[in-house]
């Protein structure tokens, strides 16, 4: 009897000291995205307009810096607001402003690439997805600053000198606008709007836009200017419906 109850009790420890199996954390739930049906999805397009008189632009000094200089033997102007021969604008940043809340569209994979060149960032006016890589090259013979000032994402400030591999980083909440600013040249100027949907355009040198494959329904168009402000246009997308949207921006 005494041996059977050593036993049992040696049986006892022994299964206490087992380890215990552990619940397993469950699997991160992939977002649901909303997908847009073709059939029905609309567009929406249209022009910035500059109204008023057409502003002078203002020769930068480059004189700071003799590498710049040589890599523009025909100086550099002011670009804050570039008006076309039939006076539209360029550099208009347009998005779905509201309407689309509640829907998840997937993130592109590809980068969104700021370049500088020439001593100057190109594209003066971009988009980048919020999570989206956000990539930055240095294609001049001299050291630039890559400086974000944001307000709803963390700020960062970085050199970047020649041959310097890109600067790859990401902006996680949505933000409109970010200034991006080279502390080293001090007329380089960019903007980033951090969005959280793939609806948005920026108007070229034809100062037009478009936004396709929007689905049906109710929407704010904000039109933003860095130098002239911001428009909002209520709109109303039918099934496959297509319509115009003209943003009109005054000057002195």
């Amino acid at each position: 009897m005494k041996q059977a109850a050593v036993f049992a009790c040696f049986a006892f420890l022994s299964g206490c000291s087992q380890p215990q199996p552990t619940a397993q954390s469950p699997a991160k739930k992939e977002p649901e995205y909303y997908r847009v049906d073709p059939t029905t999805a609309g567009a929406v397009s249209g022009k910035a307009a500059f109204l008023g008189k057409l502003p002078a632009r203002a020769k930068i000094d480059l004189d700071e810096d003799e590498q710049c200089v040589k890599l523009n033997p025909r100086g550099l102007q002011d670009s804050s607001i570039l008006v076309n021969k039939d006076r539209t604008l360029a550099n208009v940043f347009i998005y779905v402003k509201t309407g689309l809340e509640g829907k998840t569209f997937p993130k592109p994979e590809t980068p969104v690439i700021l370049q500088q060149k020439n001593c100057q960032f190109s594209p003066r006016v971009f988009a980048t997805r919020t999570g989206q890589t956000f990539q930055v090259a240095n294609a001049d013979p001299v050291t630039h600053n890559v400086h974000p000032i944001a307000r709803m994402n963390r700020e960062w400030n970085q050199s970047q000198g020649p041959g310097d591999p890109p600067i790859q980083r990401k902006f996680v909440r949505p933000e409109i606008m970010i200034r991006i600013k080279c502390n080293v040249h001090s007329w380089m100027r960019a903007w980033a709007a951090v969005i959280d949907h793939p609806y948005f355009a920026v108007t070229g040198a034809g100062g037009s836009f478009a936004i396709p494959n929007l689905p049906p329904g109710e929407y704010t168009l904000e039109a933003w200017h860095e130098k002239l402000g911001t428009k909002e246009q209520k709109i109303r997308i039918e099934p496959s419906g297509k319509i115009e949207a003209v943003f009109q921006f005054q000057g002195e």
